[in-house]
Formats: structure tokens, sequence, C-alpha cells
């Protein structure tokens, strides 16, 4: 029997308020979240780790006092460290090792009054933007059981998106907020560079191109939470300019005519699906019935230098993330204990030279100033958030000779032979095909969202992804705002859940 059988009618706010007037009790909603779980997990591989116990106590005591005070919420198996349970990454030598402190994300969403039930499947260190990790296999889209989650917080968007949980975290380096959060049909917002913290055990992560937030069914839980954990923590290297008044104020705040920019040009990749431009094509209707100046422009951008620099960072940076994990579990770095993609940019990462990480850097830096540029003359950038629907699980992995290839370069460590053969180069370009704009948005640390407003004749998700200048979040939730009431996708529900 169901514990609380109208709890998917509501968002997490709406969840709370129910706490708060005495109308559901957290142990309620934890029960309900609970028997979700049980029913739909074997089937979605959104949840790999379940924290039933720690749940089921928390509930029964008292809460702390903020806008999220008793409702159930998930944590991605990635960054989001929770004292005495394993963070895996993804990774088989993590899967088993207890975290030693909560991270501050974790604190502050405990001070939000959230209920924490468990932890959500996720790529290994989430590089990929689909979730099939060796470790922790496929997570399944409950829009199309066969159909990619996106990634890397692939787990927490299907979760969200089967009405599991009505919020989950997720991390963004390149996308990971905003990929599933389009594949999965749900909201998501990756905030400026700095506006969560990081710490305590990372100074920035992925050279800052990293920052972790929530995935929403609504625009304002994801306003309300990140008013909750806005911030710089202790020794954070920067901080995001300070908001004058709430994230949650803006949900509900009209944003004027604004002169946005739209293009369906892959920033990154070559092909655009027919259903993405179609969808695309609304939502310029749209805006311009909404009162919008919206006008064809794209920011320029060399996409070959821009591909192989942003490669170079993340094989440097997970070579390094791989490096730490063999420490902590006592191993030497092995191909046995990764995955083939992991693995091969691990590879590649270390016959990098310095100077070619710093090379690297550079341009990345200099190619955000341009972009940033590009956004004096216009108050938010519009894009399809993916250049597909969700594609079919396994069709983003390398093929079988592409895998025995890795393994046999791996058994003798042959990052130089890898950088020769270009093998690096061609699954990159496979990558880009699927997500030719978010990584850019990462590397100049601007905010952005994807808003879940079109499905295909398949009924798959297509979101939209808009931009808007460093520091301005504000502009993103009143359009955000808007749209949800011009085109409601709350009643939006996939098949069966």
């Amino acid at each position: 029997m169901s514990a609380f059988p109208e709890y998917s009618k509501y968002d997490g706010l709406g969840l709370a308020e129910l706490v708060r007037s005495k109308q559901v009790s957290p142990s309620e909603l934890v029960e309900e979240a609970i028997q979700r779980i049980e029913a739909h997990n074997p089937q979605l591989n959104a949840v790999v780790y379940k924290m039933y116990d720690y749940a089921r106590d928390a509930a029964k005591k008292a809460l702390p006092d903020g806008d999220f005070t008793g409702v159930p919420m998930l944590l991605k198996d990635l960054m989001a460290t929770f004292a005495g349970v394993p963070t895996s990454s993804g990774t088989r030598l993590m899967k088993n090792i207890p975290a030693t402190v909560d991270s501050e994300m974790v604190v502050r969403w405990k001070k939000a009054g959230v209920v924490i039930l468990g932890k959500t499947n996720t790529p290994e260190f989430g590089l990929t933007p689909f979730t099939e990790s060796l470790t922790l296999g496929p997570a399944h889209n409950p829009w199309n059981l066969d159909r990619t989650t996106g990634g890397s917080s692939g787990g927490s968007a299907a979760a969200v998106a089967a009405r599991i949980v009505p919020l989950a975290s997720g991390g963004d380096g390149g996308g990971s907020i905003r990929i599933p959060s389009s594949a999965c049909g749900i909201f998501g917002l990756k905030p400026t560079r700095g506006r969560t913290p990081t710490g305590p055990l990372i100074g920035e992560s992925w050279h800052g191109f990293a920052i972790e937030h929530v995935l929403t069914r609504s625009v304002r839980d994801s306003a309300a939470m990140l008013d909750a954990t806005q911030g710089a923590d202790i020794g954070a290297p920067y901080a995001a300019p300070h908001r004058e008044r709430p994230f949650l104020q803006e949900v509900t705040t009209k944003p004027g005519k604004l002169r946005i920019a739209f293009t369906g040009k892959p920033m990154l990749g070559k092909n655009v699906h027919p259903d993405v431009l179609k969808a695309l094509e609304e939502t310029v209707v749209l805006l311009k019935e909404l009162g919008h100046e919206v006008i064809e422009a794209t920011p320029t951008l060399d996409k070959e230098a821009f591909n192989m620099a942003f490669v170079t960072v993340l094989a440097a940076e997970l070579r390094a993330d791989m490096e730490e994990v063999a420490q902590l579990a006592g191993k030497k770095v092995s191909s046995s204990d990764f995955d083939p993609v992991s693995f091969l940019l691990g590879m590649l990462g270390k016959a990098f030279s310095a100077q070619e990480y710093s090379t690297a850097v550079r341009y990345l830096q200099s190619a955000a100033r341009g972009v940033a540029g590009f956004f004096e003359g216009y108050d938010l950038l519009l894009t399809p958030t993916l250049s597909q629907p969700p594609v079919l699980i396994g069709s983003l992995q390398p093929s079988a000779s592409e895998k025995a290839l890795i393994n046999v370069i791996g058994s003798f460590d042959g990052g130089g032979l890898l950088r020769a053969i270009g093998i690096i180069k061609q699954l990159a370009a496979q990558t880009y095909e699927f997500i030719p704009w978010t990584p850019v948005f990462n590397i100049t640390g601007q905010p952005a969202i994807s808003v879940p407003l079109n499905w295909n004749s398949e009924n798959l998700p297509v979101g939209m992804h808009f931009v808007s200048k460093f520091g301005d979040e504000a502009t993103l939730l009143r359009l955000a705002g808007q749209l949800e009431q011009a085109r409601p996708w709350a009643d939006k529900v996939p098949p069966g859940y």
C-alpha cells in the first residue's frame, strides 16, 4: 500500500509545505520514496547505493528547518561525499571505500532539511555523456528503457523523471546536469562557476569546469536549492558574483523583453537530428509569442582546437583521478580496474607533457574570453541541449574492435601510440556529435539551463538549452519560470510512473 499516493503531484517545495502544515510526515514521504525505488529501480538501475536505515532514522528526528524539510533526495555517486558511505565515482576500486567526511554541498543540502535516501548511478569519474559504467551498469531512461539517460548525472535524472524523488544531486563538468535533464525530460541548471562550494576535499574540480547543483522537475525547486547552497566555503579559490535577492524570487519575476540569440549549428560537432531542429524552431516561435526579440547568431569557435584542448585537460585530470583512486586502494593503475574509455584517456593524460597541458589551458581560457564577448550583444543564447533525442544504450560506447585495441595498447601503457593512431580524436569526435554545445559553457563558467519544452513523435524528450552572462542565473530563472507557465511540463510523466 502506498504511504502517500499523492506524492508525485508535488515538487520538493510542495512536499515541504505539506510537512510544515502536518498534512504528511517526513517518515511517510521516506516510505513512499523507498517503495518507488523498490518498484522501479530494477528496471532503471538509477539508485546504486541504498541508505534506507539512515533515511528512516533521520525522518523520525528533528530535521533542520529549511525550505525542503522532510523531502526525500538522492545524491549522485560522484563528488557528493557522505561520511561513512562509499562514493564509488563509478569505479570498482572505490565501490566499498567509505568517505571520511561530508562534502560541503552535502552539509548544505542537509541544512535545507532533505532526507537522503541513497546514491545514484554515474559513469566512471563522470567522464562520459552516457551512464554505462562496467562497475555500476547502465542506467535506463524511464521514457524508453532502451535509451540512454545521458550523463554523467544519469541515475539522478532517471530517478527524478520517474517520480522517485522530486530532486537529486548532479555535477556538471561538460554538460552533466543539462545532458541527462534533456534526455529524461526534466529541468537542469548549471550554476555560474564558484556559485556552489567544492570543499572541503576539492579546491576546484576539472580545472574549474565542474560544479554541483540539483536536477529537478520544477524551476522553483532548483532556484530554492540554489539559495540554500550558494556561496563560497572556506578556502574556495574563487566565488561567483553576489546576488542581492533570493533566486526563488526570480522564478516569478517577469523577464521583460529579452534579446535572445539562437543557433542550431553545432559549435563542436557536425550534425543535428531533424527532431531537434524542429524543437528549436518551435521554441523560437514560443519566445517570439512571449514578446522576446530572437535573432539567429552564434559565438565563433575553432571547434578542432577547442576539442583537442578540452580532451587534453580532461585526460590530465582523469589521470590524476586514477592515480589517486589506485593509491587509496593500495594498487597501481591497471587496465583491469577501469573502463576502457577511462583507461584510454588516462593513458593519454600520462603521455601529455606539462607544457602541452598548460598550452591547452591557456587556449581554453582565451576561447572563453571570445565566447563571453558574444554575450555583450545578447541577454541569452538558445541552442538545443543535445544534437539528438536520447540514443540507444551502448551506441556511444567504443566498438568491440576499438575496445580490443585499447586493451592491447593498455597492456604496455601506450599513450604515445594512442596519440599517433588518433583513436582518441575519433572517440572524442563521436562524443561531441552528441553534445555539440554544453561543454563550451563549462569552459566559460557561465550559467546555463536545459528546459523540457519538447517531446518528439516517439515521446522522447528534447531539451532546450539557454545560456546567460557570467553570474546571471537570475535572467535564466525568470525566463524558465515564464516558459514553465507558458508550456507546463509538470504533467509530462513517463508511461508507467
